[in-house]
């Protein structure tokens, strides 16, 4: 089923408006736009879906890198969550940047309470300068408590020899093939994982799908001139949007690319640093076709 031929939702009240599926993010803020909260919400709502969102953090931070990061007490996290959990039916549970190992154990704690709900974990370890935004004490409770409940996780390239390698050298870490990576991460209990190829050389960008039988499917992409601030968020909220409209992961995970590279092919650059996905550009070509 494409995003296309997806039926509508249930009605409410004395109307036949459909409600658009649930979403639930849980990120820290961006104030450029580009990514976290702000891309997930931009992501979700371009799709089709109606974006809920927990606050894990307020950053400080540009199109050129992030500066300071504040997390929020778990304990604001746990009842942001839980008004909302009881208030609606989420359709998919997005996770970007986090924070703290506090707020990783009272995310997984709420997300366990509903395991039918996809997890969709997008494992922010650095900003794309090179921030710090996950040491590795974070990085070890995300494997511990979320991962074995995740149903996709999306590490770039470095982020998953990082994470594939957390307890080995360095040496064992840089000469990893993405392939000895995935399975690493697919032991750690999570259903599928999709590396993303943008850090890797080549012509092409190639992103590649894993299951619990090891190797899926690669994509290949186009790869774009420039570098972009927010890519990863987008495309992460986007596969989970996807699920949300009930297409299969291969399906999401295709339609999701898609999406994602025409936010890229579409990027503006507002700033000094980074361009920025333009997560509305089918907006824009519809008001240039006016």
């Amino acid at each position: 089923m494409r995003l296309n031929d997806r039926p509508h939702g249930p009605t409410h009240g004395n109307y036949m408006a459909p409600i658009p599926p649930l979403v639930l993010t849980f990120a820290a803020t961006d104030p450029s736009g580009g990514a976290g909260l702000q891309a997930d919400l931009l992501t979700l709502a371009s799709i089709g879906c109606h974006p809920l969102s927990v606050v894990t953090g307020i950053t400080v931070q540009d199109t050129v890198g992030v500066d300071a990061v504040m997390a929020l007490d778990s304990d604001w996290i746990d009842e942001q969550a839980r008004a909302i959990l009881e208030d609606m039916q989420v359709a998919a549970f997005k996770l970007g940047m986090l924070g703290s190992v506090e707020n990783v154990a009272v995310i997984a704690e709420i997300v366990a309470d509903y395991p039918d709900v996809p997890l969709l974990i997008d494992p922010i370890l650095a900003s794309g300068r090179g921030d710090e935004l996950a040491g590795d004490d974070i990085q070890d409770a995300m494997i511990e408590l979320l991962f074995p409940q995740a149903t996709l996780i999306t590490p770039n390239s470095l982020e998953a020899r990082r994470l594939a390698f957390a307890n080995d050298s360095e040496e064992d870490e840089e000469n990893a093939t993405l392939d000895e990576c995935a399975q690493r991460l697919l032991e750690m209990g999570c259903e599928y994982v999709l590396i993303t190829g943008t850090h890797e050389r080549g012509p092409e960008v190639i992103n590649t799908l894993y299951g619990k039988n090891g190797f899926a499917r690669a994509y290949n992409w186009e790869r774009l001139p420039g570098s972009y601030h927010g890519s990863g968020c987008t495309l992460t909220s986007a596969i989970a949007a996807c699920l949300a409209h009930g297409l299969s992961m291969e399906e999401a995970v295709e339609e999701a690319q898609e999406f994602t590279w025409q936010t890229l092919k579409a990027g503006f650059r507002p700033g000094m640093g980074q361009y920025i996905p333009d997560r509305l550009f089918w907006a824009r070509e519809e008001e240039d076709e006016d």
